[in-house]
């Protein structure tokens, strides 16, 4: 019998009995230290979905013709936004190495490394030199800095939920561990309140030209106070409890371990995942190039259309994550998966009227039924698995379906528009993958009173 199917059977018998005793033995947790950690987990996330937020909005702005000029204009943002494709590939590596990192030395110590690197690459974009000053060699340095973001990214999302998580009171760890889920909107609305009066100072061809790397090393500041915050967190009291003999308890190989004893958990945990990552990186990245290129709406319209949904992302972050410990985790899930199935349709669709209020509310009722996905998925994926491989198992569903529902997203988009130009073909895209979300989470138990520390 696999270690999926004899957890699942011994679980359900021994939970009220593990949970009372953990309780018992884990030492208080005071509140200000929760509220520290949960900060840092916030503050961490939007720092860096801020540094992804701003390459994906100057992929489809001016990195094309910057980095791959040719001819058409349609291949040059193509390849820009295959660079961003390129990152999410390299978010795997950033599972294994954080991964491993996080389940064996501790969830704190990966954070801080992951932070600093995304910081080193993001701000090397800034200072690259161009195709025209450079030839050949911009785009090489390009990708292999978004490699480095990729990376890093790879063991951001599972750190940030997991500190806050296993830091959480009774109760309340779904609510917790959807704070970070907060940072990939914070981090585009952030990266919206710098580049859209940058736009406006410096002009479009003033933006094409120089400005478009201010962003970038404005993140500098950012990370120095990410960096701060971070070094002033406790180490998560689950990792705490076993550290002694942890690393003999880990695998040399977390990864490796997660692939043999729970294949399951990991295919429909990503699939889970991956209609809410299409959801959203198609609204957020691919419709702000889309919008413009292919239907003449102006940029500053849709980069408002996009910022005033992400702001309700962030309004409805913690209140569906209070639900979610309330009612439990599938309930909350299957709602949004339902309604992003049903609604994917008329909110691309709405791109077809051009008008920025239009487009506004329906990307408004998108996103938030996407949150209704995704919020409770930070208590959820982790939920999943065992505490010895919990940061890899919940960075390596989350980050796959990333990989395959986003990363691709913009990609596979730009493809079928070449062919079927209408907006309803991103509609119908998102709605599958969506689907596919929804099955996942049927197949998945509901993970609530799980005990956390074993």
């Amino acid at each position: 019998m696999s270690s999926e199917a004899t957890s699942d059977a011994t679980q359900t018998g021994v939970t009220t009995i593990t949970t009372t005793a953990a309780s018992a033995a884990q030492k208080p947790t005071g509140k200000s230290t929760v509220s520290r950690v949960a900060v840092a987990s916030l503050i961490g996330t939007t720092i860096e979905y801020y540094d992804f937020a701003v390459y994906g909005t100057a992929a489809a702005l001016v990195l094309g013709p910057a980095f791959f000029p040719a001819g058409n204009a349609t291949v040059s943002t193509l390849a820009a936004f295959l660079t961003f494709a390129a990152a999410f590939l390299a978010r795997p590596v950033g599972v294994v190495l954080f991964g491993g990192i996080g389940d064996r030395v501790g969830r704190k110590r990966a954070l801080f490394l992951s932070l600093v690197l995304m910081g080193l690459s993001t701000v090397g974009v800034g200072l690259l030199p161009t195709y025209a000053t450079a030839g050949i060699v911009a785009p090489v340095l390009l990708v292999a800095l978004r490699l480095l973001q990729g990376v890093s990214l790879g063991g951001e999302w599972g750190g940030a939920v997991l500190l806050a998580a296993e830091h959480a009171p009774p109760g309340r760890r779904a609510l917790f561990a959807s704070i970070p889920q907060a940072g990939p909107p914070l981090g585009f609305l952030l990266s919206s309140a710098v580049i859209l009066p940058t736009l406006a100072i410096a002009g479009k061809d003033g933006f094409a030209a120089w400005a478009w790397r201010v962003p970038f090393l404005l993140s500098t500041v950012l990370i120095a106070v990410g960096l701060w915050v971070r070094s002033r967190v406790t180490e998560s009291p689950v990792f705490e409890r076993r550290s002694t003999g942890a690393a003999a308890d880990v695998p040399r190989f977390p990864l490796v371990a997660l692939v043999k004893e729970h294949p399951g958990r990991l295919l429909l945990g990503i699939g889970a995942a991956i209609g809410g990552s299409a959801m959203y990186y198609l609204t957020i990245v691919y419709s702000l190039s889309y919008g413009p290129t292919a239907l003449g709406i102006p940029q500053p319209t849709m980069l408002t259309a996009t910022s005033i949904a992400a702001g309700a992302v962030v309004a409805a972050t913690v209140p569906v994550a209070m639900l979610a410990d309330r009612v439990g985790r599938r309930p909350v899930m299957l709602t949004g998966a339902v309604g992003c199935v049903l609604w994917a349709l008329p909110m691309f669709g709405s791109l077809r009227t051009g008008d920025g209020a239009l487009i506004a509310g329906a990307f408004t009722v998108g996103l938030v039924l996407f949150i209704m996905m995704f919020s409770p998925m930070a208590a959820f994926l982790p939920e999943l698995f065992p505490a010895r491989l919990r940061y890899t198992g919940a960075s390596a569903t989350f980050i796959l379906a990333a990989t395959f529902g986003g990363g691709f997203a913009p990609l596979v988009a730009t493809w079928l528009n070449s062919h079927w130009r209408s907006p309803l073909v991103l509609g119908a895209y998102a709605g599958a993958l969506c689907l596919v979300s929804l099955v996942c989470v049927l197949a998945l138990p509901e993970t609530r009173d799980r005990d956390f520390s074993a």
